[in-house]
């Protein structure tokens, strides 16, 4: 199974997988990149697999878009009775639990809440294989919005870059050991 495979066979909220995967392996394109990345300056140039991870806008995840419906019917093969309760419990899901409509963002942000799920799994997934990654959100939005849809002909009314990740394989060992908070100090038990 590939890093890639698993990202997409990553879970998602009510399974609408809002997610692109957009490899960046062009060395010119790389070096556009950069311009604006400053979290990847030193991974832009040296990554084996640079990728973007796109989170769909509220034109594709609003409970009514073309993409919802074809995320049911055509993807889940859903029956129709069911595609309608579905969309029934999306659209108060979006309405009212959540309130994701008041503002185009809301959509955006819960969906790149869904991106960071499988860019988790990709992570875990290549460090079983051996291969090192980094998860990266130091870039300027905006500017790469306007790359993706300048350089990458992507349709920035749909996607937008959620976050940015590496994978290849370090050429030296860190210079410090990797520290975390203990579990006993992030864990609160009620019983």
């Amino acid at each position: 199974m590939t890093v890639l495979e698993i990202g997409t066979l990553s879970p998602s909220s009510f399974g609408f997988e809002p997610w692109k995967f957009v490899v960046i392996q062009n060395e010119d394109l790389r070096e556009k990149l950069k311009e604006f990345s400053w979290g990847a300056q030193g991974t832009l140039p040296t990554a084996s697999h640079f990728v973007i991870i796109l989170a769909r806008k509220k034109k594709g995840m609003i409970y009514n878009s073309d993409y919802i419906t074809h995320m049911m019917k055509d993807v889940k093969q859903l029956p129709e009775d069911v595609q309608k309760m579905y969309s029934g419990f999306y659209e108060q899901f979006q309405k009212v639990d959540f309130d994701l409509l008041k503002d185009d963002r809301y959509l955006f942000d819960w969906a790149t809440k869904q991106n960071y799920i499988a860019l988790a799994n990709m992570m875990t997934g290549a460090a079983y294989m051996g291969i090192d990654s980094c998860p990266t959100e130091g870039f300027d939005a905006k500017k790469t919005e306007e790359f993706l849809k300048n350089e990458l002909n992507i349709d920035t009314e749909e996607f937008g870059a959620s976050v940015m990740v590496p994978f290849g394989y370090r050429k030296t060992e860190p210079s410090r050991e990797k520290v975390r908070q203990s579990v006993n100090t992030v864990t609160q038990w009620f019983n």
